[in-house]
């Protein structure tokens, strides 16, 4: 989903250079076009450049940043996290070039949820980049960091990227290959 309207900038907002993952900041008055509007985050096309934007300066091209209500999904029974609404928070995080989400890219190798003795649950996710050198890896690992960290029931994260197996595109979704066109 993008909008080709221009859009200027009301505030000054970090955002990062993609594909270098670069930490920027886009400054008030500045026109930016959005590309991509996806898991509440923004692609945005600024000077020649794209960058990415978090949700939660969605405001400083005049959107409503996004909440996610966890009511009714608290928890599984027994007070153990629900690992659906851990997938679920996984599929709202997209690399900010590709529109299919990092579930469907087959970029979560494995998500382990581990009951900690003083309460809550640690979830390690170990997770791959479609290329090896991509510079938004720390940025993409970082979201999903976060957004894993709003489920709850959750009380600590951790990511890391790995890289064997290396991903190629077998092991995307049927679906995210459809909506790609690589069927």
């Amino acid at each position: 989903m993008f909008e080709s309207e221009e859009i200027t900038l009301v505030r000054d907002a970090e955002a990062y250079l993609v594909p270098s993952g670069e930490k920027v900041t886009l400054k008030k008055g500045e026109k930016v076009r959005i590309t991509q509007a996806l898991g509440g985050s923004y692609t945005l096309f600024i000077n020649g450049n794209l960058v990415k934007l978090d949700e939660k300066d969605a405001d400083a091209i005049g959107k409503a940043p996004t909440t996610r209500d966890f009511d009714g999904e608290t928890s599984a029974e027994g007070g153990k996290v629900d690992e659906r609404v851990i997938w679920d928070q996984l599929r709202s995080c997209y690399d900010p070039e590709i529109p299919v989400n990092i579930v469907d890219l087959g970029l979560i190798y494995d998500c382990k949820i581990t009951p900690r003795k003083e309460g809550g649950a640690h979830v390690d996710i170990k997770m791959t980049l479609t290329a090896p050198g991509c510079g938004m890896g720390g940025v993409i690992a970082d979201e999903v960091e976060r957004k894993v960290a709003m489920v709850p029931g959750v009380a600590s994260v951790n990511v890391e990227l790995v890289w064997e197996p290396q991903w190629n595109r077998d092991m995307m979704s049927e679906a995210a290959r459809l909506q790609l066109g690589l069927l």
